[in-house]
């Protein structure tokens, strides 16, 4: 499965966790460095593989994935 041409899914890539296309980086890493305020400068240094456009698709993909789950509310 690919999400926006740069996220994949893969069963037998990283577990099928979802990851930046060609490459081992799931998009989990992605988002918790941009959690911690990393600049998307300092994260294309540490992973020069990575584009600018692959750090957003991260975000994208996120907001679309929450917006397709259903949160059970306990209270």
């Amino acid at each position: 499965m690919m999400f926006n041409n740069r996220i994949t899914i893969n069963p037998k890539v990283m577990g099928g966790k979802p990851c930046v296309r060609d490459t081992r980086i799931p998009v989990s890493i992605i988002l918790k460095l941009l959690s911690k305020k990393i600049p998307y400068e300092q994260i294309l240094n540490e992973y020069p593989e990575l584009t600018e456009e692959d750090i957003t698709s991260c975000l994208e993909f996120a907001a679309w994935s929450v917006s397709e789950t259903s949160i059970p509310v306990i209270g």
